[in-house]
């Protein structure tokens, strides 16, 4: 794929249910579905290889009876073959385990394969995007971390250098001609997606920004710049009138 392939190639966004509130989940996933999302990112951790311990199987089994949003399911986990089969069966479109989890990592995209599902790999902020670069054949997607996993609601990080590198890889040396997805995830919002998306990420994933709006619709819209605009072009110009009254009214009224 080449450079101006990837100027059209749409965003995505992924929402990450990690900042939802527990006490109103089903209600949270009928708002990501109002939102227009694309995904909804399942952050799975096991205390073990980060700190912290969040969702299992049997949620994601409930959520896939409730959303037609893609199921894009995260194992920052060890060793994450043991699991490729459970959390296949339980729902995930989408299946993204880590290159510094403890499973071989070309058995672990095999067992996805056979399961039926898209395949992906991640990195840790520290670890080189070379690391992905033999694998770069046999999966859908890589999720480059911009914060260091674990928890929600951190710091951006910018891994510009490193989504670049990956994405001039891919497009020098991937045969299959579907073209792969970079997705990000940390610290995304209406501020850092733009930096992303030009480094030659995709596909983002959201949470706090997201669930803090009171209009998550249109904070992704946001994100994926469809309001995108030079506000002092309009300064001077007759629309000026207009656009202040138009911003204004995308932000008093709910359209979710």
């Amino acid at each position: 794929m080449q450079r101006n392939d990837l100027n059209m190639m749409t965003t995505e966004v992924s929402v990450s249910v990690l900042s939802a509130n527990p006490l109103e989940f089903g209600q949270e996933i009928k708002r990501i579905e109002k939102s227009g999302a694309e995904m909804i990112h399942y952050d799975v951790m096991d205390g073990i290889f980060v700190n912290n311990i969040t969702f299992g199987m049997p949620l994601l089994k409930s959520i896939k009876g409730k959303t037609k949003c893609i199921l894009d399911v995260h194992l920052m986990i060890q060793e994450p073959l043991k699991y490729i089969d459970d959390f296949a069966d339980a729902g995930a479109d989408i299946i993204t385990f880590h290159i510094e989890s403890g499973s071989d990592v070309a058995e672990t995209i095999a067992a996805i394969r056979r399961n039926g599902v898209k395949a992906a790999v991640s990195i840790k902020p520290n670890t080189p995007a070379e690391a992905v670069f033999p694998y770069i054949n046999d999966v859908d997607m890589v999720l480059v971390m911009t914060v260091e996993p674990g928890f929600g609601g951190q710091k951006f990080m910018d891994m510009s250098e490193k989504i670049s590198a990956i994405r001039r890889y891919a497009e020098e040396n991937r045969k299959t001609s579907a073209p792969l997805d970079i997705q990000v995830d940390g610290g995304i919002d209406n501020t850092t997606a733009p930096v992303v998306k030009k480094a030659g990420a995709n596909i983002l994933v959201s949470g706090s920004y997201l669930f803090r709006a009171e209009n998550m619709g249109l904070a992704i819209e946001y994100i994926k710049g469809m309001f995108a605009f030079d506000l002092n072009s309009f300064l001077d110009s007759d629309l000026n009138c207009f656009v202040r009254i138009f911003i204004t009214f995308l932000f008093v009224f709910d359209f979710n």
